[in-house]
């Protein structure tokens, strides 16, 4: 009898599908934002070890005293995202809720075994942080 020696497929990684958020404090200037949304974007990516190729989509909220850039604007003027559908909603005015704050909820898909981790920075902290990485986990 002849034995056959099967041929052993390798596994591909399995991705699965998470909701990311994210928060950032900013001044009411375009340039502040956009450095903003940059480094909020730049650090849920590294923390999530994702690449643009993986996220599905943002949305972002801003308090309604930020107008002088919407954040999807600002992420793409840092040349991110250009192939992510991106979309900004203004958030519903609560009296007691903290001004300057830019909200951002990322679809992805994560590599297994990581996250999802969520990244609350420039004084948002204080919004969540139960979620902040890495306590987020």
């Amino acid at each position: 009898m002849k034995c056959i020696k099967r041929k052993t497929m390798k596994r591909k990684p399995v991705k699965q599908l998470a909701a990311l958020r994210g928060a950032t404090r900013c001044r009411n200037e375009v340039a502040d934002m956009q450095v903003q949304v940059s480094a909020l974007y730049d650090e849920l990516l590294q923390k999530n070890q994702l690449q643009e190729k993986d996220l599905v989509s943002l949305i972002f909220s801003v308090t309604q005293d930020l107008n002088a850039e919407n954040p999807a604007a600002a992420l793409r003027h840092g040349g991110r995202a250009p192939d992510v559908a991106l979309f900004a909603v203004q958030e519903a005015p609560v009296q007691t809720g903290m001004s300057g704050v830019i909200r951002v909820l990322i679809h992805a898909y994560l590599p297994e075994k990581v996250g999802p981790y969520h990244v609350y920075r420039n004084g948002a902290e204080a919004l969540r942080p139960d979620r902040a990485y890495p306590g987020g986990e």
